[in-house]
């Protein structure tokens, strides 16, 4: 059988029809895509549309129906080798710890350091890069500024209070934070763009806001602090890490605080991600399970409440991609094509992703063991 032909009969099970006329159905501009994903799987397929072998109207689409359809599951074991589905380069690299403090110093800044350019195109006024909450909110601002209410409702933050944010990014809940809620925050990151522009920005607000260029691993404050909070940075940790970065945030939490986790979540454990996604957007990035989070927890945490807000993370970066396709035409001398296919391809397939639930995310309310239940750890 020819690979074309049997590149159709995988998406057949999708739905999905090759130079068909529907927006999901993929137009094959030269059929050496068909050897690249045959060889290479998920990786091939990113990268022969990076390299405009193929196009798609609706990728996210798309990546919807191809996830929900399960084709893996339904594919015999032979061609799965043959597709990539079982290869073990991905799994070799973690018999040493691929977010080892060296690694992420490395690899953070790869995906953050890109240009914040890019970023403040793409993102809400405020640069929060993270799922928004569209519950009450029809466009971006105000739907992140409700994500970020949400988050300090949950942990009940009164004027005074002191909060470290781990994993900070441009400062955007810190500077909220503070504004709306008169506490005084820290922030850690490894990316040294994220740093400068935040702190220039809390700076010129007036705002007891501080950026603080470490990893959490290596951070000792001198006493602990009220509130703890981590948005969207748990899947940069790594399972070898989960239970240092409960204990480290238990360490750093005062005994009768609230520490607030927010993360993207897998349906199952996995030690590996996407292997498009490992090489070109989030090196050796991991998304936690449910059960990895409650076994590297248990020791440190009583888990007060979880919410899954999933499904806005869709809607939410379709609204990035409108807003980086509408900037392109300011951006496209300083990044080029390739660049842009590849950043349409990251936010359309993980949008597609969300749309199936084969991603979610989680706000865990997390408190010390022992400790008496808080006043605040769900807001609607």
């Amino acid at each position: 059988m020819k690979n074309d032909q049997i590149f159709q009969n995988i998406l057949d099970f999708a739905d999905v029809k090759i130079n068909g006329d529907r927006p999901w159905d993929i137009q094959i501009h030269n059929e050496a895509v068909f050897d690249r994903v045959l060889k290479d799987g998920s990786l091939g397929f990113g990268e022969s549309y990076m390299d405009g072998l193929w196009d798609c109207d609706a990728i996210d689409e798309m990546i919807s129906r191809v996830l929900h359809a399960g084709i893996e599951d339904k594919l015999a074991t032979t061609t799965k080798i043959q597709l990539g589905l079982k290869a073990g380069a991905s799994k070799l690299k973690h018999l040493f710890n691929p977010q080892s403090v060296e690694r992420v110093t490395k690899d953070v800044p790869f995906h953050y350091d890109l240009g914040n350019d890019l970023f403040e195109a793409m993102l809400d006024p405020r640069m929060t890069y993270t799922c928004a909450y569209w519950k009450n909110s029809d466009d971006l601002k105000s739907a992140q500024e409700a994500k970020l209410d949400l988050v300090c409702r949950k942990m009940g933050l009164q004027p005074g209070m002191r909060l470290l944010d781990i994993g900070c990014g441009w400062g955007s809940f810190m500077m909220f934070a503070a504004e709306k809620y008169g506490v005084i925050c820290d922030g850690l990151t490894l990316s040294k763009e994220q740093a400068a522009l935040g702190q220039a920005r809390a700076d010129e607000k007036g705002l007891p806001v501080n950026f603080i260029l470490q990893d959490y691993r290596l951070y000792h404050p001198e006493q602990p602090y009220d509130r703890v909070v981590s948005i969207g940075m748990m899947e940069h940790v790594g399972p070898e890490n989960y239970e240092d970065y409960f204990k480290a945030a238990y360490s750093f939490l005062a005994d009768d605080g609230i520490f607030l986790l927010h993360t993207i979540g897998s349906p199952k454990s996995k030690s590996a991600t996407d292997p498009w996604i490992d090489k070109y957007i989030f090196p050796n990035g991991v998304i936690p399970s449910m059960a990895q989070i409650g076994a590297s927890a248990e020791d440190y945490f009583n888990i007060e409440d979880v919410q899954n807000i999933g499904p806005d993370y869709d809607k939410t970066l379709v609204a990035w991609n409108e807003n980086f396709e509408a900037a392109w035409p300011k951006l496209a001398d300083k990044y080029g094509e390739r660049f842009y296919r590849m950043w349409r391809y990251y936010l359309l397939s993980c949008a597609g992703a969300f749309r199936c639930r084969d991603l979610n995310v989680w706000q865990f309310g997390l408190t010390k063991k022992g400790a008496e239940l808080p006043v605040s750890v769900r807001a609607a």
